[in-house]
C-alpha cells in the first residue's frame, strides 16, 4: 500500500529560525521533537547523514541532511515500512515559512495492518504535537491538535498504561 502522509504548518519566523529547530532533533537541546509526550528521537551520533536511530519502534537512518533546512530519514524498521520520512522548511518570505513533515512509503506484509489500525493514528498526533512543539519553541503561541479517542486509547497502551505529560505545557497554548 502506497503512503504519503504530509503534515504542514505556517509559522511566524524567519525561515533560518525554523531550520534551526531541526539541527536540534535528538540533541539534548532538542526544541522540534514532542518529548513529554512521545519516546524521545535518539541516534548513535550525532545529527548528520549515517546517523542511525529513531524513536520508539521506529527506527531509521539520516538519508540526507541540510542543516538549517531539510533532513530525511530512511526508514530500517519494523518490518514491512520501506520509505522515508523528514522534516523540511517551505514557501519561505522574510516572515513567515511552512515547516513540513513527509511520510512517503509502501508498508508491505504485517506494515499494512500495523500502520492502517494504530502507527498512522499514533504518527498523526506525535507530528502534529512536534508542529505545536515548533510554535511554542519560537515563541509563536501553539495550536494543539486535540488527540481522538483512538489515539489516546493507542498511546496509552503504547506507553504501557502511563499517562504522560501534555506535549505542550497548557501555559503555552493559544487562547
Amino acid at each position: 500500500m502506497k503512503v504519503v502522509n504530509v503534515h504542514q504548518r505556517l509559522l511566524h519566523a524567519r525561515p533560518e529560525r525554523v531550520g534551526a529547530l531541526i539541527d536540534t532533533l535528538a540533541s539534548p537541546a532538542d526544541a522540534l521533537w514532542p518529548g513529554r509526550a512521545w519516546p524521545r528521537m535518539k541516534f548513535d551520533r550525532p545529527l548528520g547523514v549515517g546517523a542511525a536511530g529513531g524513536h520508539g519502534p521506529i527506527r531509521y537512518v539520516v538519508e540526507a541532511y541540510t542543516p538549517g533546512h531539510a533532513i530525511r530519514f530512511r526508514f530500517t524498521g519494523p518490518k514491512g515500512f520501506d520509505g522515508w520520512h523528514g522534516f523540511e522548511v517551505l514557501d519561505a518570505t522574510a516572515a513567515h515559512c511552512v515547516l513540513e513533515h513527509r511520510i512517503e512509503m509502501d508498508a508491505r506484509g504485517p506494515a499494512l495492518l500495523t500502520w492502517a489500525f494504530a502507527v498512522r493514528h499514533l504518527h498523526d498526533a506525535c507530528v502534529e504535537d512536534a508542529l505545536s512543539q515548533a510554535q511554542a519553541s519560537l515563541g509563536n503561541a501553539p495550536k494543539p491538535v486535540p488527540w481522538p479517542a483512538r489515539t489516546r486509547l493507542l498511546h496509552w497502551l503504547a506507553s504501557g498504561g502511563k499517562r504522560l505529560a501534555p506535549p505542550i505545557p497548557r501555559s503555552q497554548h493559544a487562547r
